[in-house]
């Protein structure tokens, strides 16, 4: 429906606080954002069929792109695409932890069809059914309960599979990453703020010395200090998604994007470690039981901060731009 970043904010928030394990943000964030991007610029007729088909909730897509060693460089990339006579594309290699990956009817992969190692240049994005022969998964269940699976691919594949212009994609994929990771961090506003909903119910209804634990100051200041880190994390939260936005309305430059989000990121991954573990703390030995809600919620504060870099790489990323 044409929605931005921004606004998007509510709809991330509503699924974090549900700690929702469904497709839906996985498809939401960089398989629609290239899907959109290509099917905009007219070079993929297929990307704009799978839109429409996404909009009715007749297909889900997942992102494969992620490979051994990777270290969330997006351009580290060893798997090959190559072209034969026929015109059909041959691509081999390997992906790991491409989430909802068994859920998807499409998967978007990426290939090198030129270049090598951390070249910029030469790497393409094809669409691929995800029951093409020469396919195998390995699905497993992630920390926080999420479905994955890596793959390892031998395929033959049309020429209307290639996504835009061979060896092309790379700023598409940044653009796109750029976009989930906004996404991705008012996600974790809502998991946040719902973490520290139960840990100030906990605190009012806990009692220790016949009264109430949230009554003793030094838990009152550390409960503060949790509601802070939120706050803080939705200011730069909508400062990124709305670079995002700008940056896809041609205000500002990819490098003004990156940055916000690289920053985003930073808080965020921060401010999840520390409302995490303090919700958990502030639970005692409850806190860890799968029967309570909060320890599910820190085990995806935790997945959130690994997803797209952990804080030394976006820290990193940061400091380079």
């Amino acid at each position: 429906f044409g929605a931005g970043a921004l606004d998007m904010i509510p709809v991330m928030q509503a699924l974090g606080k549900g700690l929702l394990l469904e497709p839906l943000a996985t498809t939401l964030a960089v398989p629609a954002a290239l899907l959109a991007h290509y099917a905009d610029s007219g070079q993929s007729a297929l990307a704009q069929s799978l839109i429409t088909s996404i909009i009715e909730g007749q297909a889900r897509v997942a992102w494969a792109h992620e490979e051994a060693k990777s270290r969330w460089d997006l351009a580290s990339i060893r798997s090959a695409a190559s072209k034969d006579a026929s015109g059909q594309w041959h691509i081999k290699g390997e992906k790991r932890v491409v989430l909802h990956a068994t859920a998807a009817q499409w998967l978007i992969v990426s290939a090198r069809t030129g270049g090598s190692g951390l070249d910029r240049k030469g790497i393409s994005l094809f669409l691929v059914p995800s029951n093409a022969p020469g396919l195998q998964l390995k699905t497993y269940r992630t920390y926080d309960d999420q479905r994955a699976a890596d793959l390892v691919f031998d395929l033959k594949l049309d020429a209307t599979a290639l996504l835009g212009q061979a060896g092309e994609a790379l700023e598409a994929i940044e653009a796109a990453c750029d976009w989930a990771q906004a996404l991705l961090c008012a996600e974790a506003l809502g998991v946040m703020d719902e973490a520290n909903r139960l840990t100030l119910e906990y605190l009012k209804t806990r009692k220790q010395f016949g009264m109430p634990i949230g009554s003793f100051q030094s838990l009152q200041h550390r409960m503060v200090d949790m509601m802070m880190s939120a706050e803080q994390s939705r200011s730069i939260t909508y400062l990124a998604c709305d670079r995002v936005d700008a940056f896809r309305a041609g205000r500002v430059s990819a490098n003004d994007r990156s940055r916000a989000v690289a920053m985003a990121r930073v808080k965020v991954n921060e401010a999840a470690r520390h409302i995490g573990q303090e919700a958990i703390q502030l639970h005692g030995g409850m806190g860890m039981t799968i029967e309570m809600k909060v320890s599910h919620s820190f085990k995806r504060l935790t997945a959130i901060s690994q997803q797209f870099g952990d804080l030394d790489h976006q820290l990193s990323r940061l400091a380079s731009l």
